[in-house]
């Protein structure tokens, strides 16, 4: 069995430190098993790859660039609360799911944005604790900020950032799910029901028969009784 050490050797402190986070519960542990290593060894390659991109033409919506910051705060609000509890798995595994997020972005344009560097900012923060050679590195020597990228404040989650503008609602008829609908986050009861009832996939199941009931549970769903 390839110990801790040897991976080390193999693929350098910060990999296998973020392995170590990530494949238990440190309070729980469990069987150690080496193989798994190749997915952060991935994680972070794919990471310094997204630095070393250069910035592109700013051809991203703006409805792009709100939903990644969206996507950015919500996760920073996550990670610091983790931090805090030591949930050190569910922290890779969150920083995980969010370079989905912005590998994606980056590809649409959003590295030309006037947001984009304050987002690859508060994204190595959020890596610092875990890998703190790599986001190091990169923040002198990719991002060209003074050192250190450990004397800087932990950013903050901003509450209005993580808000929704948009929400999706199931639509039900007689309690069986027949659609999903998007819909502004603030909508109406009135309006939802209206939506829910022109849905293309309730159409078929109202089709000759009489509305008795619509019942409009906000944020969630519409069930439609006939």
């Amino acid at each position: 069995m390839v110990s801790p050490d040897d991976l080390v050797a193999a693929y350098g402190a910060d990999t296998v430190r973020a392995y170590l986070m990530f494949f238990a519960r440190w309070d729980l542990g469990g069987p150690w098993n080496s193989q798994g290593i190749t997915g952060t060894e991935r994680w972070l390659k794919r990471t310094w790859a997204m630095y070393a991109q250069s910035l592109g033409p700013g051809s991203a919506s703006d409805e792009l660039i709100r939903d990644v910051q969206r996507e950015v705060h919500t996760a920073l609000d996550r990670i610091g609360s983790d931090y805090e509890r030591f949930e050190f798995n569910t922290i890779i595994s969150t920083l995980m799911e969010l370079l989905n997020v912005l590998v994606d972005a980056q590809g649409r344009g959003a590295s030309g944005s006037k947001a984009w560097p304050e987002i690859m900012e508060t994204y190595l923060l959020m890596m610092a604790p875990a890998v703190p050679h790599i986001a190091e590195e990169l923040w002198t020597s990719v991002l060209g900020k003074p050192y250190s990228i450990h004397n800087q404040s932990w950013p903050k989650a901003d509450p209005e950032m993580m808000k929704k503008d948009e929400i999706t609602l199931i639509v039900q008829v007689n309690g069986k799910l027949r659609d999903r609908i998007v819909v502004p986050v603030d909508i109406s009861k009135k309006d939802a029901e209206k939506i829910a009832l022109a849905s293309e996939g309730a159409k078929p199941y109202l089709e000759g028969k009489e509305v008795r009931k619509v019942i409009v549970v906000p944020g969630r769903l519409v069930n439609i009784v006939v």
